[in-house]
């Protein structure tokens, strides 16, 4: 069962972020940006947007960001928002991306110690979608963004 998405007052400290968002299934996938876009700046985050494909080239362009945030300690990226959305089909192609992104993913913050948040959605059909990206009380990009938020600062603490 989905929850509300709970009011959240944390602060971003003008601190960086990037947001990976897919082109593929634009009306979900734009949503959660904008929401995902909007939590950042409201607590006074900056925000780089990278546009791509597809989940599948999210990996790749996470990698690239990374790999700069940990060679420049001068101009650290306190996070990674990923954001697409998968819908199963009728073979298994949906799955295979959806576990290769999850798997790069993963990688990837543990490489580089940079929190990668994972919101690149695999789901079984379009009202799924619309619950989890359409609502103001169920938004996935809303969640990433509070999700960064505290990552950026716990990794700030330690």
């Amino acid at each position: 069962m989905l929850q509300k998405i709970p009011a959240r007052k944390i602060s971003a400290r003008g601190g960086r972020f990037a947001i990976i968002a897919s082109r593929y299934n634009p009306r979900y996938v734009d949503a959660m940006l904008r929401a995902a876009k909007a939590e950042i700046l409201r607590a006074g985050g900056r925000v780089q947007i990278v546009r791509v494909p597809g989940a599948y080239e999210i990996p790749v362009v996470a990698t690239k960001l990374a790999r700069a945030a940990h060679r420049a300690p001068g101009a650290p990226l306190a996070g990674i928002i990923c954001l697409g959305v998968i819908l199963r089909g009728a073979t298994t192609h949906a799955q295979h991306i959806g576990e290769a992104v999850s798997n790069a993913l993963v990688q990837i913050q543990i490489q580089y110690e940079v929190p990668v948040i994972h919101e690149v959605l695999l789901l079984e059909n379009e009202q799924q979608a619309k619950e989890r990206c359409l609502g103001r009380t169920h938004n996935r990009g809303t969640e990433a963004a509070q999700t960064a938020l505290a990552m950026a600062r716990v990794m700030a603490g330690l």
